[in-house]
């Protein structure tokens, strides 16, 4: 069996990928079945990084972006966008004639829709997965030539509710594996006081790691933190830091560029609040976990979908929303203190988040691929 998977690029379609082609491996070990996977997709550092970890064989495609709103700059980058896209296709199209998989199975995004199109031309089935809870212009056109439309939310925008399988989104389920006890001794954890996980996604977001600054040394007073801040503003943030923080108070400040699996599972395991962006794939690691969270959602991303995301999943009591507007240290540390403060609070966010989440969804899908390929 010869897979495609294909996506957007950003660890929001990179992680699913890798937990559906862990199940559909695991699956096809049992039951004896060869089984080959490619990516076709856009290329960064992180998802070849990714995914060559995983034994995935990458094919590069060029990738544009088309733009929906006005001016000069956004009309000039369409153009070259749609030449993009064109070449894209083209790519795609040239690496399905000859590699010539079974199924495709895409997360979506603008990346992937190259490798759709050229898949509906060659009459290669698709199976697409929409992480949000609003889906954006390239899955909904890419959902009218898919078998079937796996979605994470209930209610999801712009997909015919005739194709929909609510599953959730697919999470490694090695995240659900760490350890309290290997966490202190990673993080250098030594006190009791509570444990707070910081997160800005895969890239950081410079908002959160302000705001966590501006606030840090009356957070450090209560709290263990661990800080992902995102590669490229780590050095700035740990510098700012070391100024803003007594020397006393700096073995409680843990900060970390990016925090891989064997990292985050453990951090996720020791963590009594999480504090993250309201991407797909963190809203469900973190309900499977069970954490109290604070969500942050991006303000401008597309279609809006992490504030449809975050008050999606807010809905459930299992998390609380600040809009990026309403920002300030001193909001943040008083929604803080409210549920740490209230043991009964935190229970009914556990146990919501709990009720929430959907950990198998991986492994349903990849039984659906696999199942898909022996008819």
């Amino acid at each position: 069996m010869k897979i495609v998977f294909t996506g957007g690029g950003t660890g929001g379609h990179i992680y699913p990928i890798i937990a559906v082609s862990r199940e559909v491996k695991r699956i096809c070990s049992e039951e004896g079945i060869n089984i080959k996977f490619i990516y076709i997709g856009p290329k960064d550092e992180l998802t070849s990084r990714l995914l060559s970890q995983e034994g995935i064989k990458i094919k590069p495609i060029i990738a544009g972006k088309i733009r929906r709103y006005g001016g000069i700059v956004p009309i000039i980058q369409n153009i070259i966008d749609i030449f993009k896209i064109i070449i894209g296709i083209i790519q795609a199209f040239n690496y399905m004639f000859f590699l010539a998989p079974d199924l495709i199975f895409s997360k979506g995004g603008y990346g992937a829709f190259p490798v759709i199109l050229s898949a509906k031309i060659l009459k290669i089935p698709v199976i697409l997965h929409e992480s949000d809870a609003i889906s954006g212009i390239a899955n909904k056109l890419a959902s009218k030539f898919a078998v079937e439309v796996f979605v994470s939310f209930p209610e999801t925008e712009n997909i015919d509710v005739s194709k929909m399988i609510l599953v959730g989104n697919p999470i490694r389920k090695e995240i659900l594996r760490g350890s309290k006890e290997d966490a202190k001794e990673l993080f250098e954890i030594t006190t009791a006081k509570p444990v707070l996980l910081i997160m800005g996604g895969s890239q950081g977001a410079q908002k959160i790691n302000d705001l966590i600054l501006d606030a840090l040394p009356q957070l450090a007073g209560e709290f263990e933190i661990i800080h992902q801040t995102g590669i490229k503003n780590f050095e700035q943030v740990k510098a700012e830091a070391n100024v803003m923080l007594k020397k006393d108070f700096r073995r409680y400040y843990h900060i970390y560029p990016f925090l891989r699996e064997i990292e985050l599972k453990h951090a996720y395991a020791i963590a009594d609040i999480v504090v993250a962006r309201a991407g797909s794939g963190t809203i469900f690691e973190i309900a499977a976990l069970g954490k109290p969270s604070i969500l942050i959602p991006l303000p401008h991303s597309a279609q809006s979908h992490q504030l449809k995301n975050a008050y999606e999943y807010a809905k459930t009591k299992a998390a609380i929303v600040i809009e990026q507007g309403n920002l300030t240290p001193s909001f943040f540390i008083g929604i803080l203190k409210n549920i740490i403060s209230n043991p009964e609070k935190i229970k009914k966010m556990q146990e919501a988040a709990k009720e929430f989440s959907k950990p198998r969804a991986a492994e349903v899908i990849a039984h659906y691929i696999v199942d898909y390929f022996k008819e």
